[in-house]
């Protein structure tokens, strides 16, 4: 990556080195200090498009940003209410999973390679080659006549789905200078809650009431929208004629996608579709360790790696993605065992499970608004390990729970959990945005988000190994026989009251308290994770920069200067 000198400079007005560490020397980060310049630049040319410089003009774009937000935070919600409907009329059930994971996969591998693409030919035609592939596969979807044609159509959508991810979290973070970034920031979070809760309604009401099609093809006009917002108010920065055509790693582009591939279906399928000692997992695996090692060779020689080295050699950067990745392990206990446990062991319905679970993303938008009143005063860091800290202390109290106990002693948790990680995660977030210059921050949030990404896969994988061995272990001493052997046929049994006795539907229940209370202690031991990770790795301040106004108005032409030094020194 290369940048023209003086472009950026650090918010004292010292030129950038490229390194984030945070020993002597290093600058604070705190949001009074440290937002970006506003002013008009040298010859009377504004810094970036007058428009986008006035609230009343960013506000087609946030309105584009949040429903191209929407496609991808309602998709898995409002899919999975449908599944019986769909499984009644494709059958397929014993692959019906591959709807969600699918999907997962091809989000978290095309992340990087968005994100590079992103940074070398600018944010709006990434955004909407991503609408535009989102609802071509929706389509797609709504027209499949089995359930192999839908499982493909579904990673068609999340080739989309992750460019809408990783690039409106960028867009946004190029739109705000540092200290208003929590207000774009809180409202796509709230997208995300909000899509939480109504998900599960409205795929219920058009599975029930019209035809499970139509869960795709509301897709359209809500995506259309976006398209039409997207391409008629957000104009970026006019970037000037590159020396030399602009080269994309496309081979380091599949070698990261086949890696992530291999290995997300590995972890994915682990103890589910075969055992994890079995030839499929083992091979897998070792597939994928000699690809990841191919991948590394690949990167190292590429001019311009699609993951490039500086990701990981930045304190900052790296120590983010480490934390952010425990923090999407640790999601996997409230979002995939809650559900299960409030059905299975406090006996509510799929809609009152639900709402134990959704109270969560109801403090998690509003904690995360009001976190800059936080870290402008004590710091990104400092502010996201109260967070965790918090985060930590809530999941080593969820095993304490009295059994069976009252629904809202877990909705309670949830809502100081939510609380706690809006606390940890925006400010993580916001902060890695403002220690890199315009054209790193597509890759350097790329990489946030594969690595949350990555860490939901693994979370589920682990957490649900240790769930069916501890469920197992306690239905080995089972005083009845008979009794199903692993967590969803457990659920399933627990849901018909005369399928079993008094005695086996007690001893069952608390089996699976037993088995979601060992998830939680694993997520705890995530959250130390991801502490740790902060304490030892991130600096003490983040080295924010600000781009000058003179930087601001050719913004993303350094990615194409070749006659430049570089900033990648990290």
């Amino acid at each position: 990556m290369r940048q023209c000198p003086g472009r950026y400079v650090h918010r004292e007005g010292n030129p950038v080195s490229g390194t984030d560490g945070g020993g002597k020397g290093g600058t604070g980060d705190t949001g009074a200090q440290a937002g970006d310049s506003a002013g008009p630049a040298p010859g009377g040319r504004s810094a970036a498009p007058p428009a986008l410089t006035t609230p009343r003009g960013r506000r087609p774009v946030v309105a584009a940003l949040m429903l191209g937000m929407a496609l991808a935070a309602i998709d898995g919600t409002i899919v999975s209410t449908a599944v019986p409907q769909i499984v009644g009329d494709l059958g397929g059930f014993t692959v019906f999973s591959w709807l969600f994971s699918g999907y997962l996969l091809a989000v978290t591998v095309t992340l990087p390679l968005y994100g590079k693409l992103s940074d070398t030919f600018g944010r709006k035609p990434v955004l909407i080659a991503g609408i535009i592939l989102f609802l071509v596969g929706s389509v797609l979807c709504a027209a499949a006549w089995n359930m192999a044609a839908l499982i493909a159509f579904r990673i068609v959508q999340g080739l989309g789905g992750g460019a809408l991810q990783g690039t409106v979290q960028t867009i946004a973070a190029d739109l705000y200078p540092l200290k208003e970034r929590p207000r774009i920031q809180a409202k796509l979070s709230t997208v995300w809650a909000t899509s939480a809760v109504a998900g599960p309604v409205v795929g219920g009401l058009l599975a029930g009431y019209a035809d499970w099609r139509w869960i795709f093809l509301i897709n359209l006009p809500v995506g259309a929208v976006a398209l039409w917002l997207v391409v008629r108010h957000l104009h970026e920065p006019a970037r000037p004629r590159p020396a030399a055509r602009p080269k994309v790693d496309w081979a380091g582009a599949l070698a990261v996608f086949a890696t992530g591939a291999l290995l997300l279906t590995a972890l994915v399928q682990g103890g589910v579709a075969w055992p994890w000692l079995s030839a499929p997992s083992l091979g897998l695996f070792g597939i994928s360790a000699v690809l990841a090692a191919l991948t590394v060779v690949i990167e190292r020689r590429a001019a311009e790696p699609i993951i490039p080295g500086w990701v990981w050699r930045r304190r900052t950067i790296a120590s983010v993605n480490l934390a952010l990745g425990a923090m999407g392990l640790l999601m996997v206990a409230p979002t995939v065992f809650l559900p299960t446990y409030a059905q299975s062991v406090l006996g509510l319905g799929p809609i009152a499970a639900g709402f134990v679970l959704s109270v969560m993303t109801l403090s998690w938008p509003v904690s995360a608004a009001l976190s800059d009143r936080v870290y402008n005063r004590i710091g990104f860091r400092l502010t996201a390990i109260i967070g965790m800290s918090c985060a930590l202390l809530i999941l080593l109290a969820f095993p304490l729970l009295p059994y069976p106990g009252e629904p809202w002693h877990p909705a309670l948790l949830m809502l100081l959990l939510g609380a706690a990680l809006g606390l940890f995660q925006l400010p993580l977030i916001v902060g890695v945005q403002s220690t890199v210059g315009w054209a790193e921050r597509g890759t350097t949030t790329a990489s946030v988000l594969f690595c949350r990404q990555v860490g939901q896969s693994v979370g589920a994988a682990v957490f649900g190994a240790v769930a069916n061995g501890v469920l197992a272990a306690r239905l080995l001493d089972a005083p009845v026989t008979g009794l199903p052997d692993d967590l969803d046929a457990v659920s399933r049994a627990l849901e018909d009251p005369g399928a079993l006795s008094a005695a086996a539907t007690d001893y069952l229940r608390r089996a699976v308290d037993a088995a979601v209370d060992h998830v939680y202690i694993g997520a705890a031991g995530a959250a130390a994770l991801a502490l740790l990770a902060l304490i030892t790795l991130a600096p003490r301040r983040f080295p924010v920069i600000t781009e000058t106004p003179a930087a601001a108005d050719t913004a993303g032409a350094a990615i194409m200067d070749r006659h430049t030094t570089p900033t990648d020194q990290g």
